[in-house]
């Protein structure tokens, strides 16, 4: 399919976002929004779902990094893989030196070590989103599946993991990419109803 070679499509790398495109049509991956973290053709690649927030509180889970998170204050499904293991991404306040336990993914946006002491983060992180696993690719998997037509490849801006709307994130970032990439962004999630 040639939807992932038009125009606007551009090699994944950390910090890009992989936008699910109508080709995927199973329910894991369906319309999702990711934030790419770490990406090797050689070793895989690694991202978060922003856009699949979860009904359990981050008070009832790690209340000591509830007074870090961003609204709605819930756990985010992250991906299919290690569930049950919590993953967290911080907005930094300002640009400097990382504290320990803060590793850099791009511009102000980190993935944060929740092992780390919550305490010594005040100063540094704004705002906090948790997230329940995470997506994986092994070696030449995510290549594989952009050949296949399953994602497109944009950038992505900081506030996108802390959306306060992640229901509407898919539809807000093909819109904000214009043109026909906007059109994909008033698609009915079912072809055969108009």
């Amino acid at each position: 399919m040639a939807l992932a070679h038009r125009v606007g499509h551009r090699p994944p790398t950390a910090g890009c976002l992989l936008v699910a495109t109508p080709v995927i049509a199973e329910p894991t991956f369906f319309r999702t929004v990711i934030l790419l973290l770490e990406h090797d053709d050689a070793t895989g690649s690694l991202g978060v779902v922003l856009n699949r927030p979860m009904e359990l509180s981050v008070a009832d889970v790690l209340p000591s990094w509830s007074v870090f998170t961003a609204p709605p204050g819930v756990l985010y499904s992250g991906g299919p893989v290690a569930e049950g293991g919590a993953l967290a991404l911080g907005r930094l306040q300002s640009a400097g030196s990382l504290p320990v336990g803060v590793t850099a993914v791009f511009e102000s946006v980190v993935v944060v070590d929740l092992d780390a002491e919550p305490s010594a983060m005040g100063s540094f992180v704004e705002e906090l989103r948790v997230y329940n696993g995470y997506a994986g690719w092994g070696p030449g998997q995510l290549r594989s599946e952009l050949r296949s037509g399953a994602w497109w490849v944009f950038g992505s801006t900081p506030t996108d993991g802390f959306s306060r709307e992640p229901s509407e994130l898919w539809y807000q970032v093909l819109g904000r990419q214009g043109g026909s990439w906007a059109m994909w962004a008033h698609a009915a999630e079912d072809p055969d109803v108009n």
